[in-house]
């Protein structure tokens, strides 16, 4: 559960803008201060104390400098992976602590979907230097993000247009789509189509598949070839606390030991090393881990427990956009275009 940056297109007749929802990233403007944290200051659970405090009036979220409580002028937030899917007052002294151990940010927002609030301990890059910023979210396994923005340059490309930035946030998405005068015309990458987003706004075809899959030892790996043989009692999955992984082992594993480790970023190493057996993840997820320690492999990647699609978000009355973006979806899949950016990426292509 990550934040956001953004993209807008540009046509010679009208503005035609699109917003780039990049997971991890955040551009903000505002800034706010608050003199009772001294700079310096590394008591890990008074900081967080603080940091709760301060994300209880700042649902829609925020980016702090810890060491000062003030949240930048400027600039592009990117969130760690080490810090990955970190939520509520129990796993904030994480967050502080890598932050403290870093760059001194912690960007935070209430997920309306499950009530949790999320953190995560970021990097702050400046506007002029989005390159960075996306290359330090490539590195932090970002990829469900990096295709989005090659899809977005295929569709610029494909319907003649260019490609300008404006600002959103993952907390106010919905309500930026829907804004009056428009501000962008569409948005992309990482956002699910729903049911939900598709009564009250238009999504178009799905370009990426998601869905819940395993980590485990690469020595193990053609021991699990489908759900039944996960849900063994001899079978240890580890699962983080109150999140959606834990949401799916509860419900689909009666016979499986469920470990619940309350600091997402050390299960993978934790399962390499043996201490579990198991991590349920995310098939854009899984690559990164894969490709980052090779004592662990993700041997269900292409039948994954679940199954949903990531596609591009817009506002009703956009029906001939939508229209547009769906043809070059389409293209992309019938000349091959998807497929290799899917490949480029290590991610599983679902569109045969």
């Amino acid at each position: 559960m990550r934040k956001m940056m953004h993209w807008m297109l540009s046509a010679a007749i009208r503005p035609l803008v699109l917003t780039m929802v990049f997971c991890g990233a955040s551009v903000f403007m505002a800034c706010s201060s608050n003199d009772d944290n001294p700079a310096g200051q590394t008591d890990v659970s008074a900081i967080s104390d603080k940091v709760w405090a301060y994300s209880q009036t700042h649902p829609d979220g925020f980016t702090l400098d810890i060491r000062t409580m003030t949240e930048p002028t400027e600039g592009i937030a990117v969130s760690y992976a080490a810090t990955e899917n970190s939520h509520s007052r129990d796993q904030l002294d994480m967050v502080v602590s890598h932050a403290l151990q870093h760059e001194g940010y912690v960007g935070g927002w209430l997920n309306g979907e499950n009530g949790l609030y999320y953190f995560d301990s970021t990097k702050l890059f400046p506007e002029d230097d989005l390159k960075g910023a996306l290359q330090f979210g490539k590195e932090n396994g970002q990829y469900s993000v990096f295709i989005g923005i090659d899809v977005a340059g295929e569709i610029a490309k494909r319907l003649g247009v260019g490609i300008q930035f404006v600002p959103t946030s993952w907390p106010t998405l919905t309500a930026d789509v829907q804004a009056k005068p428009q501000t962008f015309d569409l948005a992309i990458g990482g956002i699910t189509i729903t049911d939900a987003r598709r009564e009250t706004m238009l999504m178009s075809d799905g370009y990426l598949a998601n869905g819940k899959t395993i980590l485990c030892r690469a020595a193990e790996a053609d021991r699990y070839k489908s759900l039944a043989d996960i849900d063994k009692s001899e079978v240890r999955v580890m699962v983080n606390p109150g999140g959606l992984n834990e949401k799916f082992a509860n419900e689909n594993l009666t016979h499986a030991t469920v470990i619940v480790h309350p600091k997402n970023e050390e299960i993978p190493s934790l399962i390499a090393e043996g201490e579990a057996d198991v991590m349920i993840t995310e098939i854009t997820e899984a690559p990164w881990y894969v490709q980052n320690d090779v004592r662990l492999a993700a041997p269900l990647l292409a039948a994954p427990f679940t199954h949903g699609e990531i596609g591009v978000l817009m506002s009703k009355g956009q029906d001939d956009l939508l229209a547009l973006v769906n043809g070059v979806i389409a293209q992309m899949k019938a000349d091959g275009t998807l497929r290799r950016l899917h490949e480029k990426y290590g991610l599983i292509y679902a569109y045969e």
